[in-house]
């Protein structure tokens, strides 16, 4: 059966530990100049209907260090954006490619394709869910602190896609999540509710984040949310992180960010900047840890 990767919910806690670790092995091997080439003769599809920096970049970059190919896909370019059924799409491509990831809206699209396609799917993102920016933030911490399980995290902001993916890890990896966000722009009840036992929201940021081993936030209107950013501003003010908000949480805690920034909103430039800040990590990571989700959807390992 054809496995996919379209939420951290897909794999066991164990497959997704594995990644982790072996995302680090991979990224060793990458600076030490290791030739690694398993995937010699695979095709990857990149279908894009968001924009992108980093997901292209990273895709792109580690299917051909992993000694495959990749082919952007925009609507524009393809029957995709005249109206071809998604389903139709996914049956014709997954005869052509070897694996497919898709950087969407609408997280139903993106699991009708995966329904119909023989070939194992990727959510690069969808308005829903950011599954593969987990992978990278869960291979940096344990870079950097080790093992997360049981440890406390502090989610500062919006309830979207990330804060999602954050509730899912939660219940994948094992730690707590105290979710600060104003009334409004709380996550899907649904995904919420089924990680009961290891996440909650505390409204005020300063108590949410005390004694925390990792502090995330991300930008207050992300992608198509542009209009409403004057509105955002005014109801997320009191949810920047900057360093009264860091000095609550524990000595040794990281600073995440799946970027791009917008200093002096969400985050201060004064904790971006710090050492306890990580997202540079972060964002290589996004190469390493696709790379090994690669690796484990193509060869199952």
């Amino acid at each position: 059966m054809t496995k996919h990767f379209l939420s951290l919910l897909d794999l066991s806690s164990d497959e997704l530990n594995g990644i982790v670790r072996r995302a680090t092995e991979l990224k060793r091997m990458q600076h030490r100049g290791d030739n690694h080439t398993p995937l010699k003769g695979k095709n990857l599809g990149m279908i894009f209907e968001k924009s992108s920096t980093r997901t292209r970049v990273s895709f792109e970059a580690g299917m051909s260090q992993l000694g495959g190919h990749a082919l952007f896909l925009s609507p524009k370019d393809t029957q995709l954006g005249r109206g071809e059924p998604i389903e139709d799409s996914a049956r014709v491509l997954s005869r052509m490619l070897d694996i497919i990831m898709i950087r969407t809206f609408d997280q139903d699209l993106l699991e009708r394709f995966a329904a119909h396609s023989r070939v194992p799917v990727i959510n690069a993102l969808t308005d829903l869910l950011h599954p593969c920016q987990l992978l990278a933030d869960m291979q940096t911490y344990f870079e950097h602190r080790g093992d997360i399980h049981g440890k406390h995290v502090t989610w500062i902001g919006d309830g979207n896609n990330m804060c999602h993916s954050y509730i899912n890890a939660a219940r994948q990896f094992g730690f707590h999540l105290n979710i600060a966000c104003p009334e409004g722009y709380d996550p899907d009840q649904t995904i919420l509710t089924a990680a009961a036992e290891q996440a909650s929201i505390i409204r005020d940021p300063l108590t949410a984040a005390r004694g925390a081993d990792l502090i995330v936030t991300d930008v207050w209107a992300s992608m198509g949310q542009e209009e409403e950013q004057a509105l955002r501003e005014k109801a997320f003010a009191l949810y920047q992180v900057n360093d009264e908000l860091m000095a609550q949480a524990d000595n040794d805690a990281l600073f995440f960010h799946c970027l791009p920034a917008h200093r002096g909103e969400e985050v201060t430039t004064s904790v971006i900047d710090t050492e306890e800040s990580v997202v540079w990590d972060e964002a290589e990571n996004r190469l390493h840890s696709q790379k090994a989700l690669l690796e484990f959807l193509l060869l199952g390992r």
